[in-house]
């Protein structure tokens, strides 16, 4: 049995009588790229704040690197970077916002130029003097993830990391997630609305619909290949009752691979955009 790195537990949020999650429960393993999926409102940017204790569930319970308790759960928390927003000082550069963030996260002052420069450089972004406000939405986006591996965490939680960004910043981001985990061993939870793109970064998925996760899959579930026929007809009906009756015969029967998206909205209904 795959060792967890983050698991909840029926684990409710209400804002007011607005309930947003309904008894979420799911199982990240350690090793992970574990693509969290769901329309906007769904809960996702909720599940992420319920793992980093950014805002109390009403009932259920969270667990961390095995976390049995409080103590532990916040000692633990401690080991989990994340991009859930990117909120940076607009008069500052880069390096400046990263070595203020690296103060906060206790990182010590011999060699935190060093880590600073190494979360730099993987996340392909100039340390030069140029201020924040001034950053594209590319740039933002690489410094978000920077500031979020500082410390070389073990899990690393990314919220939307590629949204607005063009083809070469989806794929550059795609490439340092898997960086991440094959080269820095962190498990990774990432939310994107491009499913296609989330169905070539992560091992595992899960789906959240209306507060609630309906379903865990992996890449395995999706390469299963499903028969399809297809039969264009005049008289819907009719058709059934001949094929039920052995009436006419398949002359071809096609499998094809289900993507993430067909099987995504198979689940939850809706049609694609």
């Amino acid at each position: 049995m795959s060792e967890s790195a983050v698991r909840l537990e029926n684990v409710r949020k209400k804002y007011g009588k607005n309930e947003i999650l309904k008894g979420v429960t799911l199982d990240v393993h350690k090793g992970d790229i574990y693509g969290l999926i769901g329309k906007n409102g769904a809960g996702k940017t909720t599940i992420f704040k319920m793992i980093l204790g950014l805002s109390e569930m009403n009932e259920g319970t969270v667990s961390i690197a095995g976390s049995t308790g409080k103590s532990e759960l916040l000692k633990n928390r401690g080991k989990v970077g994340f991009l859930v927003g990117a909120r940076f000082y607009n008069y500052l550069s880069a390096r400046a916002n990263l070595d203020y963030y690296a103060t906060v996260k206790g990182i010590p002052v011999r060699g935190r130029k060093k880590e600073i420069d190494r979360v730099l450089e993987i996340v392909g972004l100039d340390s030069g003097k140029k201020a924040f406000r001034k950053f594209s939405l590319g740039m933002t986006q690489r410094l978000g993830i920077a500031n979020a591996i500082l410390g070389n965490p073990e899990i690393l939680i990314l919220d939307e990391p590629t949204n607005g960004l063009d083809p070469q910043g989806i794929a550059d981001v795609r490439s340092m997630i898997h960086r991440f985990r094959d080269e820095y061993g962190m498990t990774v939870i990432v939310s994107s609305h491009i499913l296609g793109e989330l169905e070539n970064t992560a091992d595992r998925f899960g789906i959240v619909n209306e507060g609630i996760v309906v379903r865990e899959i992996t890449q395995e579930d999706l390469n299963k290949k499903q028969s399809i026929i297809e039969i264009a007809v005049d008289d819907l009906p009719k058709a059934k009752e001949l094929l039920s009756a052995g009436g006419v015969s398949v002359l071809r029967e096609v499998q094809e691979r289900s993507t993430l998206e067909d099987y995504y909205f198979r689940l939850i209904g809706g049609a694609k955009e």
